[in-house]
């Protein structure tokens, strides 16, 4: 029975008590008129009264009247006389019994309003334990749902990309299957399993896959169900949740973003008495305290590892940390291909080339890929998701959504254009650099034109030459203006690509020992803040002079840079005019005609141009002639290097 069912019947049968009270207590005084002794002395003398009886307890007077009105009177004092003033009246008068029930009934309701207060506060108590949490005033109960082993369909075969992960988390499922097998060895399996990585690697998923694998009870809850404004309630939902727990041991408790909880003791200011270190202090006590969680696995996530308490972190409660990491090209692909399945395909579709065009996503952005090519597809009416509907949503992930409605002069137009391919011509000079994947002057998130380079490979660590070389791209578009227009009217456009490339230089210098002045002695500020809990205030690392010349070799290093990208440029002047008018005409150009352009040949006009031009073709055979000399007209329109006026610039 439900708790709303036990509280429905408690006030049922409080309703059904007052109202069997208040009936047998009223119906002697809801017929008989009261009346006063005074009154009913007139009365008798008068000869008012018919017939009176008198109770056995010689107070109360029942009678009638002449006229059939019952009344009842009860004496203040015993009145001796009142018998022979009846006889001499001639009014016909009894003695009775008095009703014991209206004494009994007196007591009850005396006392009623005594048990109703403990009638309420049974109430209220019933509800503070109610088990679960459910009940109103149940504060103190652990918020934890309960996933039992029929509810839990993922398994490992649905987690893909992380293969490392899975192989550190199989002893669970092995231990939970079959616990002899290592007890019998003397082996102990870890208490607490730590799942740490970068938001959206599935974390989530594969404690999931640890539950549905294994086949035990599932306790999840996130890290913020355990703080409340009260003192004392969050260490109360953790000693609620290890008792069920217990109960349902072997099973296994996962905690989402332990770090709300879990952070680091004495942090900056306030003292250990707040909600959140009492619930931190529970939590180690039950994890690893006298009393021992036999069958108990805590599984916990987090993306943010350092902030975590010691004393969580040490062996015996969290004995082992499995880093969910981005995925490389392969587990990219077969991740693709998990989140594949629920979609249409066409024929052409690849995963592994998505895969490779796709570094540095996580799990997640590959979920969301998939679900933004099906939109697109079904924007378009298709039926299938194609690799072009994939390319879009691609794009759209990288470089933001276009923003076609965003009016632009043509002058500004223009010098987006300038500033992009300042940017595309720069970084496929430059050595070491990421080829230059697509270059569009469409509006596309906040920014007004974007040059997307994308790698050949997962990138693990970068060479010096190849962070100079993404310093001198960074300054390749405020480059192209000041050659075109001047430094009068250079934009601020290339605000992000100055703090951009200011912020690898002083990383070379003060943190990679990029630097031959100063050495590779790490020269970075503190950059800890009060709530991750080690201290107030800065420490000074360096000296005035030091950093005077940290300025200076950061100095040095963009200088150098920037004066590369500029003789680049200068040398190819013609290139930045000609895919100016390419941006201008097609206002998006991919790498096949940036490599035309490059090379100093005819530009191809885009794949998607000879795409629909083929099928208009195909579509409309008896205007054959008139087609072909469209798609004539549209190719003679296509700008070509040797054309291009290399007059100097305005």
């Amino acid at each position: 029975m439900s708790d709303m069912a036990k509280n429905l019947i408690l006030w049922v049968v409080i309703a059904v008590v007052l109202m069997s009270v208040f009936q047998g207590y009223s119906p002697s005084s809801s017929t008989k008129q009261k009346m006063d002794y005074s009154t009913f002395l007139d009365n008798v003398k008068d000869g008012q009264v018919n017939t009176a009886t008198v109770k056995s307890d010689q107070r109360t007077i029942e009678g009638t009247t002449r006229t059939g009105e019952k009344f009842v009177t009860v004496m203040p004092l015993p009145d001796l006389d009142l018998i022979n003033e009846l006889n001499r009246k001639g009014i016909t008068f009894k003695g009775e019994e008095a009703e014991e029930s209206g004494f009994l009934t007196q007591i009850f309701i005396s006392w009623f309003p005594m048990l109703l207060l403990i009638g309420v506060w049974i109430f209220f108590m019933r509800q503070m334990q109610g088990g679960g949490g459910k009940g109103a005033m149940s504060f103190g109960k652990s918020k934890a749902k309960l996933m039992s082993e029929d509810q839990i369909k993922t398994t490992f075969g649905d987690v893909a990309g992380c293969d490392e992960a899975k192989e550190d988390v199989k002893e669970l499922v092995d231990y939970l299957k079959e616990p002899t097998k290592f007890q019998k060895l003397g082996g102990r399996i870890p208490t607490g399993v730590l799942l740490v990585g970068p938001p959206g690697t599935g974390k989530t998923l594969l404690a999931k896959a640890i539950a549905g694998e294994s086949k035990v009870p599932f306790f999840t809850i996130s890290g913020s169900d355990f703080v409340e404004m009260f003192v004392g309630v969050g260490a109360s939902r953790v000693r609620d949740m290890f008792e069920q727990a217990k109960k349902s041991a072997p099973c296994i408790i996962f905690i989402d973003e332990i770090d709300a909880v879990g952070r680091q003791r004495g942090a900056g200011v306030g003292g250990g008495h707040d909600e959140r270190e009492q619930t931190l202090n529970q939590m180690l006590v039950e994890m690893d305290g006298f009393e021992g969680n036999e069958g108990i696995i805590v599984i916990a996530a987090t993306n943010r590892p350092d902030v975590l308490d010691a004393a969580l972190l040490r062996p015996g409660r969290f004995d082992r940390q499995v880093v969910v990491g981005l995925p490389d090209v392969r587990g990219r692909e077969q991740i693709l291909k998990v989140h594949m399945r629920k979609v249409p395909l066409a024929d052409g579709v690849k995963a592994s080339v998505i895969a490779r065009g796709t570094p540095g996503f996580s799990g997640a952005d590959l979920a969301n890929l998939v679900n933004e090519a099906a939109l697109f597809a079904a924007r378009n009416s298709r039926r299938v998701v194609g690799m072009e509907e994939f390319e879009s949503a691609k794009d759209k992930i990288m470089m933001g959504a276009e923003r076609r409605t965003m009016v632009m002069s043509e002058e500004e137009k223009e010098m987006t254009a300038y500033h992009e391919a300042g940017h595309a011509i720069v970084g496929c000079l430059v050595p070491e650099h990421d080829p230059v994947h697509k270059v569009t002057i469409i509006p596309r998130g906040r920014a007004l034109g974007v040059t997307f380079f994308l790698p050949e490979a997962d990138a693990i660590s970068q060479s010096r030459r190849k962070l100079e070389s993404q310093i001198s791209v960074a300054y390749g578009g405020r480059i192209a203006e000041d050659l075109i227009y001047g430094s009068e009217k250079v934009s601020t456009g290339a605000s992000q690509d100055i703090k951009y490339a200011t912020s690898i230089a002083r990383n070379m210098v003060t943190q990679w020992g990029f630097s031959e002045k100063l050495g590779p002695v790490l020269y970075a500020e503190d950059e800890n803040e009060v709530f991750l809990g080690r201290s107030m205030g800065k420490s000074q690392h360096m000296s005035d002079d030091t950093a005077r010349v940290i300025d200076t070799e950061v100095k040095l290093l963009i200088d150098a840079n920037y004066g590369r990208a500029h003789t680049f440029l200068t040398e190819n002047m013609d290139i930045l005019h000609s895919m100016k008018d390419a941006l201008m005409k097609y206002e998006t150009i991919d790498s096949n005609q940036i490599s035309d352009l490059m090379a100093r040949r005819e530009v191809r006009m885009p794949a998607e141009w000879e795409k629909d031009l083929e099928s208009d073709d195909s579509d409309n055979n008896d205007t054959s002639s008139e087609k072909t000399e469209e798609i004539k007209e549209v190719k003679e329109d296509k700008p070509d290097v040797n054309d291009v006026d290399e007059s100097p610039a305005k």
